[in-house]
C-alpha cells in the first residue's frame, strides 16, 4: 500500500452519527473481492436517486444533487469528518475499499466502529479519532466554507499526529506506534512478512532439507 505522510486535501463532511457499513457499500456489491472499483458505489443508497445493481454503467444513472459527494469540491475531497461510531454494523472489508477508491484517504470522527477501525490500517485509510468538540468545531469551520469554490482544506501531519486547520490550529490525535509506522512505511500485512523474506526462504530450505519428501 502507499505511504502516508502528510497530507493536505478538501474535507467533505457528512453530519449523521452511526453510519453503518451497508450505507457505507451495499450489500449487493459485496460479490467480488478485489480493491478496486467499489467508487462509484460508495454512500451508494444516498448518491443515486435510483437502485443499482453489480456491473452496471453507474455513470447512467441518475444522482442525487443534494448529497454532499455529489457536489463541487466535495467530489475530490481527500477527508471525511462524521459523526460517533462511524463504520458500525457487519466487518466487510468492502468499506474501506470503496472509501478509498473514491479517493479518500482520511476519516475523522469522534469514534469508530472496532472492526471497520482495524480494517482501515490493513488498507491505508486513516482514521482519526477526535473529541466530539473538536469534530463539531470542525463542522462549524466547514460550514463557513460552504459557498467556497475551493472548499475548506486540512492539512493531517501522521508523524506529528495533528489535524492542522487553515487558521494553523493544530488538533493532536493519537495512534497505536506500530500502525503509525506501517502507514508511514506503507506496510500492509504482506509488505510485512515480506520484510522477511529471506529467513522465510532459509527456514524453507533447512526445512525441505530434512524433509525432502514434502517437495
Amino acid at each position: 500500500m502507499d505511504k502516508f505522510e502528510k497530507l493536505t486535501g478538501v474535507v467533505a463532511g457528512i453530519d449523521r452519527p452511526n453510519i453503518d457499513t451497508d450505507a457505507i457499500i451495499p450489500k449487493q456489491y459485496l460479490k467480488s473481492i478485489k480493491r478496486s472499483g467499489f467508487g462509484p458505489t460508495l454512500f451508494d443508497d444516498w448518491r443515486y436517486l435510483e437502485p443499482g445493481e453489480p456491473g452496471g454503467d453507474h455513470a447512467k444513472r441518475r444522482i442525487n444533487p443534494d448529497f454532499v459527494l455529489n457536489q463541487k469540491p466535495y467530489d475530490q475531497a481527500k477527508i471525511l469528518i462524521t459523526r460517533e461510531n462511524f463504520g458500525c454494523g457487519s466487518s466487510r472489508e468492502h468499506a474501506v475499499w470503496a472509501l478509498m477508491d473514491f479517493g479518500l484517504k482520511v476519516v475523522i470522527a469522534p469514534s469508530f466502529a472496532d472492526i471497520f477501525h482495524n480494517n482501515s490500517f490493513k488498507t491505508g485509510l486513516l482514521p482519526i479519532s477526535l473529541t466530539a468538540d473538536q469534530v463539531e468545531q470542525l463542522f462549524l469551520e466547514l460550514n463557513q466554507h460552504v459557498d467556497s469554490s475551493s472548499g475548506y482544506s486540512l492539512t493531517i501531519d501522521l508523524a506529528a499526529q495533528a489535524v492542522i486547520t487553515p487558521a494553523g490550529v493544530r488538533m493532536s490525535f493519537d495512534i497505536n506506534e506500530f500502525r503509525k509506522h506501517c502507514l508511514l512505511e506503507g506496510l500492509d500485512d504482506i509488505g510485512l512478512t515480506m520484510q522477511h523474506a529471506e529467513q522465510i526462504k532459509a527456514f524453507e530450505s533447512q526445512y525441505y532439507s530434512k524433509a525432502p519428501w514434502l517437495l
